[in-house]
């Protein structure tokens, strides 16, 4: 089974869980064949390079019911589609300006029922609301990013994180760290996935206060 990595690092999952996570792989290969949203050869990764990497979030952080969430260059549905299966009681919200990636997150949205996901062709400024979370899987320089998304941000806070950004970042964070200039925090991945992808692997969280 496709999915048994995901059983394996979140083994509370239900069946509906699994069996939902189990379609993502055919999902994504068929619509790759007509837009292409994932690179061809990492297709086969699908699981390990972009679902269990989404889901490295829920490692750091458990999101509560009723969590307005905002997934911003969500590309294919990365991090949102997986975090939205694992927490089916929270709201997200994606958004990325190519319109056709769009197209394939609310296909797969709704060719798996997920009620909590809404999926918008637009720029992030441009989306109505606050939220307590803004994540992301790499879109950009922590700087620019945080400035652009900072007035979505709620500034009521009830996890154990503060509300912010959460980004999963790859490589040498040094410089972007430094040029961030704000109260942060680093969370390796390895510490709690043992597959080689991981090793340089991180999430970032840059509470809003």
């Amino acid at each position: 089974m496709k999915a048994d990595i995901i059983k394996k690092y979140f083994p509370a999952i239900t069946e509906q869980q699994l069996a939902q996570f189990e379609q993502l792989f055919p999902l994504y290969a068929e619509w790759n064949e007509k837009i292409n949203v994932i690179s061809r050869k990492d297709i086969d990764n699908l699981m390990l390079h972009h679902v269990l990497h989404s889901l490295a979030i829920a490692k750091f952080i458990d999101f509560k019911p009723g969590t307005e969430i905002l997934d911003v260059g969500t590309g294919g549905g990365f991090p949102g589609i997986p975090l939205a299966i694992l927490f089916p009681e929270v709201n997200f919200h994606l958004v990325d300006s190519i319109g056709k990636k769009i197209k394939v997150v609310q296909g797969v949205a709704e060719a798996l029922g997920l009620k909590n996901v809404q999926a918008t062709h637009g720029r992030a400024e441009d989306i109505d609301g606050e939220f307590e979370f803004i994540i992301s899987r790499a879109v950009t320089r922590l700087l620019p990013f945080f400035n652009w998304v900072r007035k979505k941000i709620s500034p009521n806070s009830y996890h154990d994180l503060k509300n912010g950004l959460l980004c999963l970042k790859g490589g040498d964070l040094s410089e972007e760290l430094k040029e961030l200039e704000r109260k942060h925090k680093v969370f390796h991945l390895s510490k709690n996935f043992k597959e080689e992808f991981f090793e340089t692997k991180k999430l970032v969280h840059v509470p809003i206060q």
